[in-house]
């Protein structure tokens, strides 16, 4: 009966707490205050179950003491929940240097520089994934005959007539048009491409074709980010 008093206490006192609006303290707004309410009662009625049966007066501090814990951990991680996906966004990045880290605030997508100094940026390409190495130096996206075909392009019917240039020196494209590209939160459509000859190309280049799109694109140190 006693934790049935207190926990109604505890009720009365989070709906004055939401009305009054507490929770900016904590940098939330009423709203964000209202959707912790659920959460905080669960956490009530499983911590009812530590004083449901006699205890000694020490084990219920303890207890007590620990479930308050439990609850500024619920709280203090709802509150900076956008601040620890960007640091666990960041971890992945440095493990998978291609895979994207979202900023959904500013809507800009990084990524970390690879180990041999490249920026390798994870696309999908007309519902393929394609991993593409940024370059500004290519005047378009270029595709290495293998993704092509990923991608769903018919390479039997490809007109190698244009002549590029390569790390793996001169050889021949043909122009393409990609339906759409990919690269975390940012799509475009209609992206002008070319597919290269066999051999021509060992890895695929994310160009000015789309970079251009971009409202903004900028290398920091080890970070290449990109913004809708």
């Amino acid at each position: 009966m006693l934790f049935i008093g207190i926990a109604l206490l505890i009720a009365a006192g989070l709906a004055l707490a939401v009305s009054a609006d507490a929770g900016a303290f904590l940098g939330l707004s009423q709203v964000q205050t209202g959707q912790l309410v659920p959460l905080l009662l669960v956490l009530i009625l499983v911590a009812g179950g530590a004083f449901s049966r006699r205890r000694a007066v020490g084990e219920l501090v303890s207890a007590l003491a620990l479930w308050v814990g439990v609850f500024a951990l619920a709280v203090a991680g709802y509150a900076y929940r956008d601040e620890i996906t960007s640091v666990a966004a960041r971890v992945v990045g440095e493990l998978a240097p291609g895979q994207p880290i979202i900023d959904t605030k500013t809507g800009t997508v990084s990524f970390r520089r690879g180990l041999g100094g490249h920026f390798e940026v994870k696309a999908s390409i007309d519902g393929a994934d394609v991993p593409l190495i940024f370059d500004t130096g290519a005047s378009a996206v270029v595709l290495s005959l293998e993704d092509a075909r990923r991608t769903g392009i018919d390479t039997r019917h490809l007109h190698f007539d244009t002549t590029v240039s390569t790390a793996n020196g001169l050889g021949r494209a043909a122009s393409v048009v990609l339906d759409r590209i990919t690269v975390g939160t940012i799509t475009r459509h209609n992206i002008r491409a070319y597919v290269t000859e066999a051999g021509a190309l060992d890895t695929s280049l994310l160009g000015m074709t789309f970079l251009e799109t971009l409202s903004r694109y900028a290398v920091t140190r080890d970070s290449l980010e990109l913004t809708n």
